[in-house]
């Protein structure tokens, strides 16, 4: 598993070595004086793509335990971005503590412990009906559906979406006994791309606009080079999958079309409460669910097929 993750990651870090320089032949040609929002954002962007890649590589290297903590502390971040635009108030401050400093380890111990029966079940079950008896017992019955239904939300998302990409390590697959760290990988790799190309696509002959009141940037033209990329890169990666090189571009078609539509649903959550972005942890790429929108709704699906189809 090692050699092929280093060539993984020397083959990423040789991408960005590409894209920095692109950036700053840019930078120097278009925007000598800082003033080129576009050139700007792009090197930000790819400032931001570098620690990324360099903190993701670490835990991989590290194993199960860097994998699971590192998503961990993504969930928190991202579950923090998202209550903060939730109408949450002081009665729900016990549900929310729970959520934060019970619910999220718990969830990821499970997934570390490989207790699929549990983890599978305890987010979408026990703490979908614990956060609403909870805020109940506070007797604040304003907005008590919206609050509580946002919060349950919140948690499937955040938390029980983006721990299904740690929990690829738990799939016992013939074959690739130990390699799961390369199935995130892949995953990553896929989703990522594909939201890279789309914006690519689209910004080189993107006409047609699918949701202009969602997000004016996604066009049909971008939408279909860039799933179509980001098929094509999965299928070059099958060697680091248990798939075939057709079942491998398949199953980088089915996770670049969630990760499309994850983008759209939580672009519509944004426009629906005013905001351009879930965040500004991240220069250039806005908060952890702007970069964890297409994860969380691929990594699910992606999960599931393999575990149902390969283990």
């Amino acid at each position: 598993m090692i050699p092929d993750l280093i060539v993984l990651l020397a083959w990423i870090g040789g991408l960005l070595v590409v894209a920095t320089l692109i950036g700053h032949v840019l930078q120097r040609r278009l925007s000598p004086d800082g003033r080129n929002e576009g050139v700007e954002n792009l090197v930000a962007r790819i400032r931001a793509w570098w620690v990324m890649a360099i903190l993701i590589a670490l835990a991989f290297l590290a194993g199960r335990t860097g994998v699971v903590i590192l998503f961990a502390l993504c969930s928190f971040a991202a579950l923090r971005e998202f209550v903060t635009l939730t109408n949450a108030r002081r009665a729900d401050h016990w549900t929310l503590a729970i959520a934060f400093f019970v619910v999220i380890p718990l969830q990821y111990w499970l997934v570390w412990a490989g207790e699929y029966g549990i983890y599978s079940i305890f987010i979408p079950v026990y703490a979908f009906l614990l956060g609403p008896i909870v805020s109940a017992l506070r007797c604040e019955t304003t907005n008590f559906l919206v609050r509580v239904a946002e919060i349950q939300w919140a948690l499937m998302i955040a938390v029980f979406c983006a721990s299904h990409v740690p929990a690829l390590l738990t799939l016992d697959i013939p074959g690739h006994e130990g390699r799961g760290v390369l199935l995130i990988a892949f995953l990553i790799v896929v989703v990522q791309m594909s939201d890279v190309l789309q914006y690519v696509w689209g910004k080189l002959i993107g006409r047609r606009r699918i949701a202009p009141r969602l997000s004016p940037s996604k066009t049909v033209e971008g939408f279909a080079g860039g799933v179509l990329s980001a098929t094509a890169i999965g299928a070059m990666l099958y060697w680091i999958t248990p798939f075939t090189p057709l079942q491998a571009a398949v199953m980088a078609f089915v996770i670049a079309i969630m990760g499309f539509f994850g983008g759209l649903v939580m672009s519509a959550i944004k426009r629906d409460r005013g905001v351009k972005d879930w965040g500004h942890t991240i220069e250039g790429h806005g908060g952890f669910i702007d970069r964890l929108d297409s994860v969380v709704f691929s990594a699910p699906i992606f999960f599931h097929l393999t575990r149902y189809w390969w283990t």
